[in-house]
């Protein structure tokens, strides 16, 4: 006879993970990294973790600060996953390359726990090639800020990496000189290495501690020929951008587009949400515009914004409809964004301004309504409540009729904090990106116009009207509407002024002259 009574299963423990987030850019942060940290449940951080990581790890994962020595440290991420949990060790750099991190890594690997370790990309090598500094086959690598065989690294070959602060410098350079260096041997000094504040200070051993002894944090410091010949590869710091603070005043989850291409050109956005997107006070014109997609009522529907079709998609999933309902129904976007955005459901969109991506672009394309090959001659407009008339009236003069609907509200946000908005006025940021009329408006109203110093950059020419009626000149509008067209036409405006000997030279600091 068998026993009532059965064995419960214990929670099998969970994994430990050592992690390196890199040398600072994001960018770098390994395919493996991200996935542990995305799916853990408990991430073990220390200070000098860059925020921008930290910020990509998920909402409901816990964050907890790394305390006591490396015994206490591993005696938590041992207890944590016996747990159960899987828990995430993560360290700024390359773990098994830090002393203290080895020691939690040796503690526990005397535990049952089983474990990873996922490098982080070296800042080493990282930060001499984001600076240009071609180091070659052959480099020796050195932290001055313990004890060091200055005879031995003097006579290494090739290029010298040494990683030291601000108050190393001086003693390195003397050291190495007495060594056998040349006092006019070329050095690159990088502090921030990979950031976006990164900071390359040319010089020589002799002047090194006066040119680049006040700099802050972890340097990274190249001694050699290849730090004299890094002009021609800098390219973290020569870009259009780079070190550019720029407004960008968005709806908080449409600025990330932006503000990923503006970090590509070098520039550092500041997300300033000027308007917020809410539904319609009332839901029954967009719940009988859903109900006439399904019921074959529309010719085209006509999407004016991504906004206008995330408010369709919320509808379509609040009734249990997916892009099946458009079926027989033809798509017309306003430029390409809203286009993608729109693919992105799995549908193809019949027509996309093939000129100028705005209302009048669209309508210069929008064929009449034809009564034998059209067989209904109902457009849906789904937009926005401030949204101007132009399109709508368009369309009825081509013989199309309209179910113009509010299919979202635009309303201002609160103003940005006291520093932001004295940023604004005083000129603390060098250019500003307007993609519609109602931030140039909400923008003005909640903060202040743009001090005239300020670049103004505008998706189109509606906004561009609109930065016009509110006395803000207008310097970079791109040719198509788009994001991407915007901040590609700020960077190039950019390189043509500093080519013109109109702005200084991308931020960096070169050799000292004594």
């Amino acid at each position: 006879m068998e026993s009532a009574q059965m064995t419960r299963a214990r929670k099998a423990p969970g994994r430990i993970a050592f992690v390196g987030s890199g040398p600072g850019d994001t960018g770098l942060l390994t395919v493996r990294a991200n996935e542990l940290c995305t799916n853990a449940e408990l991430v073990v951080t220390d200070p000098d973790v860059p925020s921008a990581v930290l910020a990509l790890i998920g909402e409901d994962v816990e964050l907890r600060p790394a305390v006591g020595d490396p015994a206490d440290v591993a005696r938590d991420l041992v207890t944590e996953a016996k747990a159960g949990r899987s828990v995430v060790r993560l360290v700024a750099g390359d773990p098994l390359t830090l002393d203290a991190v080895v020691r939690e890594a040796q503690a526990v690997a005397r535990s049952s726990i089983a474990f990873d370790v996922v490098p982080g990309v070296p800042a080493g090598t990282a930060v001499p090639a984001y600076a240009g500094v071609a180091l070659g086959a052959v480099h020796t690598e050195v932290d001055v800020r313990g004890d060091i065989d200055w005879a031995g690294l003097a006579a290494a070959p090739g290029t010298l990496v040494l990683h030291a602060t601000g108050g190393h410098l001086a003693e390195a350079a003397s050291c190495l000189v007495e060594n056998g260096l040349a006092s006019q041997t070329p050095v690159a000094v990088t502090a921030d290495g990979t950031g976006n504040g990164q900071r390359t200070v040319d010089t020589t051993l002799a002047s090194l501690a006066a040119d680049a002894g006040e700099l802050g944090g972890h340097l990274v410091v190249t001694v050699g020929a290849a730090a004299g010949n890094r002009s021609k590869l800098s390219w973290w710091e020569s870009r259009a951008l780079y070190g550019w603070k720029v407004l960008v005043p968005r709806t908080k989850d449409q600025a990330l587009e932006m503000s990923e291409k503006l970090r590509s050109h070098g520039a550092i956005p500041v997300e300033v949400p000027t308007i917020s997107v809410e539904p319609p006070r009332s839901p029954a014109q967009m719940e009988r515009s859903v109900k006439g997609l399904v019921d074959g009522r529309y010719q085209w529907v006509v999407f004016t914004s991504t906004n206008a079709v995330r408010a369709v998609w919320e509808k379509f999933r609040e009734f249990g409809l997916d892009a099946r309902a458009f079926s027989g129904v033809k798509i017309a976007c306003v430029g390409e964004s809203t286009a993608a955005k729109v693919r992105s459901f799995g549908i193809i969109p019949e027509l996309v301004p093939s000129g100028e991506q705005s209302s009048e672009g669209l309508l210069a394309d929008f064929p009449p309504h034809d009564d034998i090959l059209d067989p209904v001659d109902r457009v849906l407009l789904p937009r926005a409540d401030i949204a101007t008339e132009t399109l709508a009236a368009g369309l009825r003069d081509r013989g199309w009729e309209i179910d113009d609907v509010t299919a979202y509200r635009t309303v201002r946000a609160a103003p940005p904090p006291a520093d932001t908005r004295e940023m604004i006025k005083s000129g603390g940021f060098d250019a500003v990106c307007f993609t519609s009329s109602s931030t140039v408006r909400n923008l003005v109203g909640i903060a202040g116009k743009p001090h005239t110093r300020t670049l103004v950059a505008c998706i189109g020419p509606k906004t561009a009207e609109t930065a016009h009626e509110f006395g803000l000149r207008v310097d970079v509008q791109p040719e198509e509407a788009s994001v991407a067209n915007l901040v590609d036409a700020l960077a190039q405006h950019a390189a043509r002024l500093r080519a013109e000997g109109a702005l200084p030279p991308p931020r960096k600091t070169k050799r000292a002259r004594r």
